[in-house]
């Protein structure tokens, strides 16, 4: 199982994050009788601008959910088809070769869902095995991966799309002024990621999918995941999430590890999904990292914030096109997310 390629796509509204602060308190108005501690969280996350999948004054008219979700379906088909055809340009193969997509979102909804609309709007072949996966919040990225893995395993002549579109700010309740709004105001952000994960008979090349790991944490439900209601998703944001990474994350990955023979000094990179700060330095804290080594998620952080989903596919991109570690190398990528669970694969260069 190879990673043939990585490509994201963002939106072209593209701002700093002192104009969106300013937008935001502009737009929660008078109900908003605490701006200091506003302006303090959203200069804390970490991020210096962030794109959104519509101008900004078009936030004024959206009046309840379903209008909001139409927007993120025409807005997720757009981005999905830059963001794969890039992918596929970059890989060096066509349209024809795709025997499955995987796609995740956990920010809007759509029967037909949006690789059926990609489809039709690519013409891409009819035969195509499509999975929608919906609910699995940030650590989707790498489980669409490790499932796409799964399925050039039992199909090595085949090519896997993973595609993640996540645009957050279609989420935001104007009338959610808890803390965990106020802090997913200032760091999630909206885009699209891609990686085409080829079977081994393809003639693909590209770091090759070792081995997977899914990990579930029982009743951890009210760690991070949606409120839905006729208003759409409310979200659910716990202080618990670093303490959750810090308790289990180490032992998750020795224990990956520890069955392929290796150890985490045998590591030479990480592809982690951006989360925030606190998930990062906790990240950094639990699996006894040096300095600088998850550059790659603080820089798609301070440059997209977190997009959910699509996060952990940008650092992958990152990391493929700029920061391409030496051949023979190990990578670990990682996400957690909503159930509390992690998701683990591990990469040879």
């Amino acid at each position: 199982m190879i990673i043939a390629s990585a490509a994201s796509a963002l939106p072209k509204n593209e701002y700093d994050q002192i104009v969106l602060l300013n937008a935001l308190k502009h737009y929660w108005g008078a109900k908003l009788d605490n701006a200091w501690f506003i302006e303090r969280l959203h200069a804390r996350v970490g991020v210096e601008k962030r794109h959104l999948a519509l101008p900004m004054e078009e936030y004024y008219a959206i009046e309840n959910w379903g209008q909001a979700n139409n927007k993120w379906i025409a807005v997720s088909i757009d981005l999905a088809e830059e963001a794969l055809t890039l992918a596929l340009q970059r890989a060096g193969i066509g349209p024809e070769k795709l025997g499955a997509i995987y796609f995740v979102s956990v920010t809007g909804i759509a029967s037909p869902s949006i690789d059926a609309r990609l489809m039709n709007r690519m013409s891409l072949p009819v035969n195509i095995k499509r999975v929608p996966i919906f609910g699995l919040g940030c650590v989707a990225g790498a489980a669409g991966v490790a499932r796409a893995a799964d399925y050039v395993k039992a199909y090595p002549d085949q090519v896997a799309a993973v595609i993640a579109v996540e645009l957050c700010s279609l989420t935001l309740q104007k009338e959610d002024l808890s803390i965990a709004n106020l802090i997913s105001s200032g760091l999630f952000g909206d885009g699209c990621g891609v990686a085409l994960v080829a079977g081994a008979e393809t003639g693909c090349t590209g770091p090759r999918i070792l081995a997977t790991r899914s990990v579930f944490y029982p009743n951890t439900e009210h760690v991070m995941g949606w409120d839905i209601s006729q208003r759409g998703f409310r979200i659910v944001l716990s202080r618990e999430v670093p303490e959750v990474v810090e308790q289990h994350l180490a032992n998750d990955v020795e224990a990956f590890l520890g069955d392929q023979g290796l150890t985490r000094s045998d590591i030479g990179s990480f592809i982690l999904h951006t989360g925030g700060p606190r998930v990062l330095e906790a990240t950094q804290v639990a699996l006894g990292l040096p300095e600088g080594a998850l550059a790659a998620s603080w820089e798609c952080l301070k440059r997209t914030g977190n997009l959910s989903s699509a996060s952990v596919l940008l650092v992958l991109e990152e990391v493929m096109q700029n920061r391409r570690p030496a051949a023979g190398s190990y990578s670990l990528m990682a996400a957690m997310g909503p159930a509390f669970c992690s998701e683990l694969l591990l990469l040879r260069w």
